[in-house]
């Protein structure tokens, strides 16, 4: 499996009452095919994936599926708490054709899922039983749990474990993450302003929130990486720099303002979190607008799909 280039996960288009929007689920992918992405990631973090019922993430996952490219990839996200929950959701993704499944360390008993061992039984446990291949997910900031290196590294040594997302934003625990698992085993960047920097360190690409809103922008790093132009990658990462920052200054629900002026559908957050107010949409507005202008877009090759 080819993970290089950038996957965004993909903000879940809801309703002002609530209900997923299918329309636009479908309207954004349609729209994301003509950019340079290599795939999809649904029902992640970025995705309300908290809020989303088990049969809604069936359903999304099979919507984005049957609406995305030739060669893209859909990786679900179908992490839960217990092993018994995480393997049904993973089977209910490999059932709707999703080529891999994100998974998310368990969190709730922090105390217990600190330690190694309960990490390296969950995930192997899941990788056992799973019918497609699954990608570590380290979120600590939203965790509270930092998955070693050294673990990371172990759980790499399973065949069915083919990648990590690692999206702590410390380019030091990213360098050691890289020295731990085989040059094989892809290492997924979730950081965005670290982006262009950790290609450098030899991660294969990025799962990346700003990409929801400025695909063809955030895109234009990898291609720079790849075509050896490294000044060129970091002035494409500079560009963005302040755009990146939109979901942790302004929250999911900032991103989906973003995606609405960028022409894609952002929508409401579903509850219980809020709309932005007037306030954020004018600093949001005022980060966007030289790319609402098309000044910092420029074209970029399209990503190989194999």
């Amino acid at each position: 499996m080819n993970l290089d280039g950038i996957s965004p996960p993909i903000c879940t288009p809801f309703l002002r009452g609530g209900g997923v929007a299918w329309r636009h689920v479908r309207a954004n992918i349609e729209k994301y095919n003509g950019t340079p992405l290599r795939g999809y990631v649904v029902a992640g973090s970025t995705g309300e994936s908290v809020f989303l019922t088990s049969s809604e993430k069936l359903r999304i996952w099979e919507v984005v599926r049957e609406r995305a490219a030739p060669g893209r990839l859909v990786i679900a996200g179908a992490g839960a708490e217990s092993v018994q929950a995480t393997v049904a959701l993973v089977k209910g993704a490999a059932e709707r054709s999703c080529d891999a499944a994100l998974i998310l360390t368990p969190h709730y008993y922090k105390g217990q899922m600190a330690r190694a061992e309960s990490q390296l039984g969950y995930f192997r446990a899941v990788a056992d039983a799973a019918r497609i291949p699954l990608l570590i997910y380290n979120f600590p900031q939203m965790t509270g749990i930092d998955l070693p290196a050294d673990v990371v590294g172990q759980l790499a040594e399973h065949p069915n474990i083919v990648g990590v997302k690692e999206s702590s934003p410390d380019l030091d625990k990213i360098a050691s993450l890289l020295t731990a698992v085989p040059r094989s085993f892809p290492v997924l960047i979730g950081a965005s302003a670290l982006y262009a920097a950790s290609l450098s360190l030899g991660a294969a690409g990025g799962i990346l929130a700003a990409a929801n809103a400025l695909p063809a922008a955030t895109a234009e790093i990898h291609q720079r990486h790849l075509a050896g132009d490294r000044t060129g990658a970091l002035r494409a990462q500079e560009r963005i720099v302040e755009a990146a920052g939109v979901t942790a200054r302004f929250g999911i629900q900032g991103l989906k303002y973003a995606m609405d002026l960028m022409g894609f559908y952002g929508g409401p957050p579903r509850p219980p979190l809020l709309p932005v107010g007037d306030r954020e949409k004018r600093a949001i507005d005022a980060i966007f607008t030289g790319f609402r202008e098309g000044s910092r877009t420029p074209a970029v090759p399209t990503l190989s799909s194999k």
